[in-house]
């Protein structure tokens, strides 16, 4: 899922539906609209523009230890 706008029906995605639809759970936000440990409790793998990447499976520590 590539996200190109910041329209608040995009700022409003059922992340579990959307991600249970996916083959492969990758979400690059280019608009930064997602907070990164919101995104990393659905368990996806997450690009965005001038924030670290996340991949749920290296990063979940990282990302908690800033929570």
């Amino acid at each position: 899922l590539v996200i190109l706008t910041e329209w608040n029906e995009f700022r409003a995605l059922d992340l579990e539906r959307v991600g249970s639809l996916m083959k492969q759970k990758i979400l690059c936000d280019f608009r930064n609209i997602y907070k990164q440990e919101e995104i990393l409790k659905f368990g996806f793998l997450y690009t965005s523009i001038g924030r670290a990447d996340i991949n749920p499976e290296e990063n979940s520590l990282k990302i908690r230890a800033k929570a």
